[in-house]
């Protein structure tokens, strides 16, 4: 296997939190909720009826012939993606573009062009299939998000789309950096896209009893590893980094924000939804990210968490990482779900995103709503003020599982001075 490091060069991200990562980081320092109630008809009879919707609507941020042809989550995808693009600078330069063939997006999706799909049902039955769209295929696609910024900025290496429910854009940042460690590109854009604020995905949780019921009071819902929670609340939008080997990155200059030093991949093996009880298989993710960037529990100094607000999941969570990195770790977690809702296949981008930012700028978001925690929890957790990291080279994971049994852990290190 080839080895090189791979580091992050660029970052883009459209959130509940603002439309842009300058303005969404700004937003979760600030301990800001992205979470509010749904203004739509079609919500008055749902259990539900709160959600973290875009702070800026998407279509508004592109020419509206180009967003009529996209379903909203690959406008997401789109905007994220060129952001992060424009951030690392690559290509930009004519005098040194970059080889096509060296270049690979990888952008997840939990579900994909739901408002697509169901749109175009109801034409089909109500005015009949001659008044279908002939894009209602490449726009409901699941990898339509991917191939619409795989095509704007010429990707030619290639270009995958991860669909592992929550786990999907970690798992999608775990593909690209093997495939950039084995020598078969150079540059990757990745991250992961989500637009399922919609009746059908808020009724299928409301049933399951896994969403918050908080509608009176929408900003204090999402309340990781409170006692108070009551579930977790759909958010939408996309994030997106791009990853380079160091070698490509300093031969053109650039600035690099730290290194995607390791991840790791589990199943639990247990149940369509909920997950192993034992933590096993989060543990085993964890323990695989570590030794992949061959750090030790005691490196860790900070974890975004998956921290959904779910009864059953916090505990699970909390209880995976006390048995990694040791009851004695003073690493600082945190759940900014609590801010951002849950994102589902674009969560783990974007907590990426927070992670890496969390290094550079030495301070780690907090946790909102968390003014009751469980009793004996057992972690530092940066509880509703956002809270200052050590100095020296620091190293984090991210954590995000997924429906199925699907665990992705990323581990992210500073730009240290050997880079």
């Amino acid at each position: 296997m080839k080895t090189s490091d791979i580091v992050i060069t660029g970052l883009g991200a459209t959130t509940p939190l603002g439309g842009t990562v300058a303005e969404t980081w700004r937003a979760a320092l600030a301990g800001v909720s992205g979470v509010g109630p749904l203004e739509h008809d079609w919500a008055k009879e749902l259990p539900c009826q709160i959600a973290a919707e875009a702070a800026v609507e998407p279509a508004t941020m592109m020419p509206a012939a180009q967003a009529r042809h996209l379903d909203r989550a690959s406008q997401f995808a789109l905007i994220a993606g060129l952001e992060a693009w424009a951030d690392a600078g690559v290509g930009l330069d004519e005098a040194n573009p970059i080889d096509p063939e060296q270049l690979i997006v990888a952008v997840g999706s939990g579900i994909g062009g739901l408002w697509t799909l169901t749109n175009n049902w109801d034409v089909l039955h109500t005015r009949g299939a001659r008044r279908v769209s002939p894009f209602t295929v490449p726009m409901l696609m699941a990898n339509a998000g991917a191939a619409n910024l795989g095509l704007a900025l010429g990707a030619q290496a290639a270009v995958y789309t991860p669909v592992s429910a929550c786990a999907s854009s970690n798992e999608a940042m775990a593909l690209a950096l093997d495939q950039l460690r084995w020598g078969r590109a150079q540059v990757a854009v990745v991250g992961g896209t989500e637009a399922c604020i919609h009746p059908l995905p808020l009724a299928g949780f409301g049933q399951m009893k896994a969403l918050s019921k908080r509608n009176d009071e929408p900003t204090l819902a999402s309340r990781p590893w409170d006692k108070g929670r009551d579930g977790f609340v759909i958010g939408e939008g996309a994030a997106c980094l791009v990853l380079e080997t160091l070698e490509h990155a300093q031969a053109r200059g650039a600035r690099i924000y730290g290194t995607l030093a390791g991840a790791g991949i589990s199943a639990d093996n247990h149940d369509i939804v909920q997950p192993d009880p034992s933590g096993h298989g989060q543990r085993r993710a964890m323990e695989k990210a570590l030794a992949d960037a061959q750090l030790s529990p005691a490196d860790i100094v900070h974890i975004n968490a998956h921290a959904t607000s779910t009864p059953q999941g916090d505990l699970t969570e909390a209880e995976s990482v006390r048995a990694v990195l040791g009851d004695q770790s003073t690493a600082i977690i945190t759940g900014t779900k609590s801010m951002t809702g849950h994102l589902l296949g674009a969560s783990g981008a974007v907590e990426s995103v927070f992670t890496v930012l969390a290094l550079v700028n030495r301070l780690v978001p907090p946790t909102i709503n968390l003014t009751d925690p469980e009793d004996g929890l057992g972690l530092n957790v940066a509880a509703l003020t956002a809270q200052p990291l050590p100095a020296g080279d620091l190293a984090a994971l991210n954590n995000s599982f997924g429906f199925g049994g699907h665990n992705v852990a990323i581990a992210i290190t500073n730009a240290h001075s050997t880079l």
